[in-house]
């Protein structure tokens, strides 16, 4: 015997996101990055004034009704986004970081189809608000819109 220790490398497999606790948690997460963001922290925690605790329910809904398909939201999630747009423009920059802020959230603890279709409804939403924000179009052509800086700063380039 040598007295070096052996180790074999051992997979973890992640679990995917399956429960509304599951969602709260990686919400709370989300959440804490990006209030300390330099880009969107201040939309949160300045423009917004976000009370977390008192949000955390209704969009805890909204993305279990989304990835888990409860009925538990309801709502338009438009509204507060477009009143905010109106205070301080929304822009292609400032989805890309969300998109960008709550794909790093998921990857790393969540894995599976679900955690996939989160990070895909994240990018869905960003192009669709800025699409009726009233954005300009920033980088799609013929094929449909694409906000590049989003597609810019979730894939992390």
């Amino acid at each position: 015997m040598t007295g070096r220790a052996t180790y074999q490398e051992e997979t973890v497999a992640l679990p995917d996101i399956t429960t509304r606790a599951d969602l709260e948690s990686a919400l709370r997460r989300f959440y804490r990055a990006a209030f300390a963001d330099p880009l969107i922290g201040p939309i949160f925690t300045e423009i917004a004034r976000l009370d977390l605790e008192a949000h955390l329910p209704r969009i805890t809904d909204f993305w279990e009704s989304a990835l888990l398909r409860t009925a538990s939201y309801r709502g338009n999630a438009l509204a507060p986004h477009a009143a905010l747009h109106a205070i301080s423009p929304l822009t292609a920059e400032h989805f890309g970081r969300w998109v960008q802020l709550w794909r790093a959230t998921l990857d790393g603890r969540h894995a599976g189809p679900v955690t996939e279709r989160a990070k895909a409804q994240a990018q869905r939403i960003a192009v669709t608000m800025l699409r009726r924000l009233g954005e300009p179009d920033t980088g799609g052509g013929a094929g449909g819109f694409v906000p590049l800086a989003a597609v810019r700063l979730a894939s992390g380039n």
